[in-house]
């Protein structure tokens, strides 16, 4: 014991004797700003982060990017939920035994807005009380990248000191005011320790850009592979799909997450056993849309929600409340009805893709709220002149905008007198962009049955958060290329490359084709 304990302060003498030149405290000042370059030197001076403390020191970071906290937000949540994924499989990895290296992983966040002020002038903020940070991963251990995901979405780093007792507290308050330090080895150090340069795999990320046809090369034979092995579990999925929803007598089943395809069979089991147990029950969701989701409940539109955590018991006492929840619908139908006349026949609607997951109680309730206001104010407008528009009520915003796609968005505690304005103002344009959506939407739905027809796809379907224009503008780059790796495939537009755990391929509504780019 004794003569390891010298032989590693040998070692570590002979480092910083050979290759550090500056003082210890300037080596953390630079080391902490620059993770990806962060050397075994590093593992001399402290501990190793576990997996727990890890997840412990991120919390910051998970509490300002949660996707939860963007309910009124879907795109932005959908694009967080796709890159913690991304994060997860890239933390894991770091702590398997015996790992080489980690190909530099670039990852966008939504992150809510804190006390703080970012320091980083390419990170955008917007009106939605959330920024927009996007950094690439390319570090080596458990420390450097948490400390460099902190940094990155601007976050403070002094708690970390407490998880790494050895690392000193002043470096860590100094880390961001010296980010414009960088620290710079000599290639000797590599070539004697046998370490790889970490700048090489930087010099390669900036000059080389991700093509779709190198991607499909690298990760098409990976895919086919996993598809193959899905087959048989995605044709048992459609078979228990269908017996329930012919059993049931059910609209359709759904899932509101992208869950793998043995998860949802286990769901539907799950939801056959206890038919098996309480048929008749279970038949008073007669013609309803059941979706597997995160609570239990009725949604805004009407689906019946079955929370993936609940147990029997629960999902049981919903079915038997359903004829309670007919009636709120219908009543919810009838104040829509109320708002639409007060406000010269604006049709009221609820938009899945575009808005939180709301149970009908709490859209009820918002509704209430908003005919409430109305009443008391008596905006005049005249009878029907607003037929043929929409609107969507929002509890997070206190300004009245006009979406893109022709709706406006209204808020429940919006003041009448500017919402009348608006919406007068407003009007022509809305049924401007309601035009361009119809048409637009024909256009995307002809360029995927012709990309369907041309890769010969399974399936090609896209998220929620592309939008028509950019599935538009994806399509049509699509049918210029010639991909014989898609053939047969499920294809889905996002906005990451990633092979699903089932063999679906996810490609990024603005893929990138041709040379390298430098």
């Amino acid at each position: 014991m004794v003569r390891e304990k010298k032989q590693e302060n040998t070692d570590s003498e002979a480092v910083q004797s050979s290759f550090v030149v500056i003082g210890k405290k300037e080596w953390f000042q630079r080391t902490l700003l620059c993770p990806g370059k962060i050397l075994p030197y590093c593992f001399l001076l402290s501990r190793a982060l576990s997996g727990a403390e890890a997840v412990n020191a991120l919390r910051p970071f998970y509490f300002a990017v949660h996707p939860d906290f963007f309910g009124q937000h879907p795109r932005e949540r959908e694009v967080n939920e796709n890159s913690l994924k991304r994060l997860s499989a890239y933390l894991e990895n770091l702590q398997k035994p015996g790992f080489k290296s980690l190909k530099p992983t670039q990852l966008v966040f939504y992150v809510r807005e804190t006390d703080q002020n970012p320091s980083d002038g390419q990170e955008h903020f917007s009106t939605s009380g959330f920024r927009a940070v996007k950094f690439t991963l390319h570090t080596r251990d458990l420390l450097s990248t948490v400390l460099y995901i902190l940094n990155s979405c601007s976050l403070s780093i002094e708690h970390v000191q407490s998880l790494n007792t050895n690392v000193h507290s002043q470096p860590l308050k100094e880390a961001k005011r010296t980010s414009d330090r960088p620290i710079k080895w000599d290639k000797s150090y590599y070539s004697f320790t046998g370490f790889k340069d970490p700048d090489e795999d930087l010099e390669q990320v900036w000059r080389t850009e991700t093509t779709l046809t190198s991607w499909l090369d690298n990760n098409g034979e990976s895919a086919v592979k996993k598809l193959k092995n899905s087959l048989p579990l995605r044709k048992e999925l459609d078979r228990l799909k269908d017996e329930l929803s012919h059993q049931l007598q059910l609209s359709d089943i759904r899932w509101q997450r992208s869950w793998g395809i043995a998860h949802r069979c286990s769901q539907l089991h799950s939801l056959g056993r206890l038919a098996q147990q309480n048929l008749e029950t279970l038949k008073n969701a007669k013609g309803c849309t059941i979706i597997f989701t995160d609570r239990s409940g009725m949604s805004a539109v009407g689906h019946v929600m079955l929370g993936t955590m609940d147990v029997h018991h629960h999902w049981t006492k919903l079915f038997e409340r359903l004829p309670s929840y007919f009636d709120l619908q219908r009543r919810l139908t009838h104040l829509e009805d109320q708002i639409s006349y007060l406000l010269g026949g604006i049709q009221v609607v609820y938009i899945e893709e575009l808005q939180p997951v709301l149970t009908l109680e709490e859209y009820y309730s918002l509704l209430d709220v908003f005919y409430n206001r109305l009443l008391k104010s008596r905006i005049p407008f005249h009878p029907r002149s607003l037929r043929g528009l929409q609107m969507i009520l929002n509890s997070d915003r206190y300004a009245p905008s006009l979406h893109e796609l022709g709706h406006f968005n209204i808020p429940v505690l919006c003041d009448p007198a500017n919402l009348q304005w608006f919406i007068l103002t407003k009007a022509q344009q809305a049924r401007e962009n309601m035009k361009k959506r119809e048409e637009l939407k024909v256009i995307e739905n002809e360029l995927m049955q012709a990309s369907t027809k041309k890769f010969c796809l399974e399936k090609f379907y896209k998220e929620p958060s592309v939008s028509s224009i950019q599935m538009v503008d994806c399509c049509k780059r699509l049918l210029e290329q010639s991909l014989p790796y898609l053939q047969g495939m499920h294809l889905c537009i996002s906005h990451f490359y990633s092979v699903m755990q089932d063999g679906d391929l996810c490609i990024p509504w603005n893929w990138k084709n041709g040379e390298a780019i430098k």
